[in-house]
Order: structure tokens, then C-alpha cells, then sequence
């Protein structure tokens, strides 16, 4: 198969007078996923629905292998497209038969290929099954392979396993990653889980705001986030406000030395200009002291091996810490990050 890429280039797009994207930019490249990431109405499926032909292009154009598929003054119709489409519901035709769905897109000469499309995502022997009478996992199988059947250079899914109970989702999402690697389809998927992206994707566009904030590999996206934001979403880690001082990282529950960042020397140059700052801070590199003027305890929840520990700092304030060692819920404590555990990011 020939693989192409799919680019939007200066997409621009409002529903009414809302701006829904903002001048957004990016290449999902030939026989990869790629993972539009990010919170509802962030604008991912707006992009992903411009694609497909289901919006009209207002601004900027979107191009399949470098050639302009839709613009302002073009806009063929989704089936005059070479995308294939998988929607959250899986949209299967209730009244046709599970083989009969699959065979849809694809000529009388063709439907012989419908038995090895079954073979293929796990619904060998279920083809002349109706919808009603598989599973949720079973059915966006079968809505992914009617999606890929006849071909298209394109594969879009809209949150493809968002329907499916959390077990059978992490098994769907390895065996739709391992089929469109094998068949080299250039994918974009909308997703808001962040593990989904990780677990799926080779490239991710983390979107806010109807923008593209980082793009990059999930390595990429994990080990060097752009914002404490992006961050986060990818570690799971707490973002805590910092001013610089001399005596080092004040925040809402005390005051934390320089040397507990990833960034030393950043740290130590941070320019008065940037005295604000967020830091990325992990749960579990956390350690409490028993101290008369510390943090009073808001919850003590034991998870087994850990306890998640909830404290109140300053304000409204609270940190979550995880430990191992007993907690005594009257005990006031103070937080001391480990060495090099922090991650500081200056503020936009």
C-alpha cells in the first residue's frame, strides 16, 4: 500500500462568533498514529470532522500527501474522500448482518475479502451476527474493519474505545494499534485519555484552547513537556505555584530548596523577570516530617502499600503526598520534595 500523510495547514474554524480553532498547523505523518489529546471542546474533533469532510474549511486547507483535499473553495463530500471513519458509537447499520456491514464500502467483486476482515479483528465465525448481538468491544471491531476495508489512505477515529469497559479497552486499543501498524494506515484518532494517547500513538498534538501546544513522540511529550500543563497530563504529577527567592521555591506549603529541581542552574539564573513559576511536582517524591508548624492533614486514604495523604496549605491550597510510612491523621507535617524530584517552568 502507498502510505500518505494527512496536514492541516493554518486551519481556522468558529461556530457562530466562538472561535473553536485558532490558526493550527501540523502533519500526522505517512503509516503512523497520531493522537489529537486534549479536554472537551478543545477543538479535536472539529479537526478531526474538517478531515472527514463533515465541516466545511473556512480558513486554511487540509492536504493529503502535500495535495490540497479541502479548502475554503473545496469541499468534496466525506465518500469523495480516501478516509475511512470510526465514530465512538461504531455506527454499524442495526438491520444488516455483521459481514454485510463490512462488505458495505466495497464492490461485488471485492466482498470475498469480508471473511478475512473478520479473521482479522477477532470476529471469525460472528459475520452473520446483527449488531444487537455483539458486545461493545465486538462491535468497534467490526466497525474497524468496515472503516479499513476498502482502504483508505486515511483511517479518523473519534474516541473509538470511549464505549467499552476499561479491560476490554486496553486489549481493543493493542490489537487496533498492531493492525494499522501492519497495514501502514495513516491514522488520526481523537482521544482525552491521556494513557490512550501513550498506549496507541506514535505522535500526539496536545491541543488547548483550539491550538496545538506541543507535537511530538510520546517519549517527547513525556520526558520534555512544553508547560508544567502538558506535563501533567502525561505524569500524573500536581502543579504547585512558586515565587524564586533567596532562600529558595516558596509555595503555599513552605519553602522548598533549589536543589530539590531537575533544573539547577536554571534555577539558580531564573532572571527576576520570571520570579513566578510553576512546578511539576510527583506524589510520590514527596517525604513528610513531623513538625509543630507544619501542614495539618485534610484525608488519609490507605491504598494498600501506600497511603495517599491530603494536606492544606496556605489559602485554599492542598498537596497530595504518597507514602509508606504511618500517618497520623492529628499530626501536623511538613513537605520535603526528594533531590532533583521537581520540575520548574517559568510562566506565559
Amino acid at each position: 500500500m502507498y502510505h500518505v500523510s494527512l496536514e492541516f495547514r493554518h486551519i481556522a474554524h468558529a461556530y457562530g462568533g466562538v472561535e473553536a480553532l485558532g490558526d493550527v498547523s501540523f502533519t500526522a505523518p505517512a503509516g503512523e498514529i497520531t493522537c489529537l489529546l486534549g479536554a472537551s471542546g478543545c477543538g479535536k474533533s472539529t479537526l478531526l470532522n474538517l478531515a472527514a469532510g463533515l465541516l466545511k474549511v473556512q480558513a486554511g486547507a487540509v492536504c493529503v500527501d502535500g495535495e490540497v483535499l479541502a479548502d475554503s473553495a473545496r469541499h468534496p463530500a466525506p465518500e469523495h474522500r480516501p478516509v475511512g471513519l470510526v465514530f465512538q458509537d461504531g455506527a454499524l447499520f442495526p438491520h444488516m448482518t455483521i459481514a454485510a456491514n463490512i462488505g458495505f464500502g466495497l464492490p461485488r467483486t471485492r466482498q470475498s475479502e469480508v471473511a478475512g476482515w473478520l479473521e482479522q479483528v477477532g470476529l471469525a465465525g460472528l459475520g452473520d451476527r446483527y449488531p444487537h448481538e455483539l458486545s461493545g468491544g465486538q462491535q468497534q471491531r467490526a466497525a474497524l474493519a468496515r472503516a479499513m476495508a476498502p482502504g483508505p489512505a486515511v483511517l479518523l477515529m473519534d474516541e473509538p474505545f470511549a464505549s467499552v469497559d476499561i479491560v476490554l479497552r486496553r486489549k481493543l486499543r493493542r490489537d487496533c494499534r498492531m493492525l494499522l501498524r501492519a497495514s501502514g494506515t495513516t491514522t488520526l484518532l481523537v482521544t482525552h485519555d491521556p494513557a490512550e494517547a501513550l498506549d496507541i500513538a506514535d505522535r500526539i498534538a496536545v491541543m488547548e484552547r483550539g491550538r496545538i501546544v506541543q507535537f511530538g513522540t510520546p517519549s517527547e511529550l513525556h520526558d520534555a513537556p512544553a508547560s508544567a500543563a502538558v506535563g501533567a497530563i502525561f505524569s500524573g504529577a500536581q502543579i504547585v505555584a512558586a515565587r524564586m527567592s533567596a532562600t529558595g521555591l516558596v509555595t503555599a506549603f513552605g519553602t522548598w530548596p533549589l536543589a530539590a529541581t531537575k533544573d539547577l542552574n536554571r534555577a539558580q539564573a531564573w532572571p527576576l523577570a520570571e520570579a513566578e513559576a510553576d512546578l511539576l511536582v510527583h506524589a510520590d517524591r514527596l517525604a513528610l516530617v513531623p513538625e509543630a508548624g507544619g501542614l495539618a492533614v485534610v484525608d488519609v486514604h490507605p491504598m494498600g502499600e501506600i497511603t495517599r495523604v491530603l494536606l492544606a496549605g496556605d489559602g485554599e491550597a492542598q498537596l497530595t503526598v504518597e507514602t509508606t510510612a504511618a500517618i497520623n491523621a492529628d499530626t501536623r507535617y511538613r513537605v520535603v520534595p526528594q533531590p532533583q524530584s521537581l520540575r520548574l517552568f517559568g510562566r506565559d
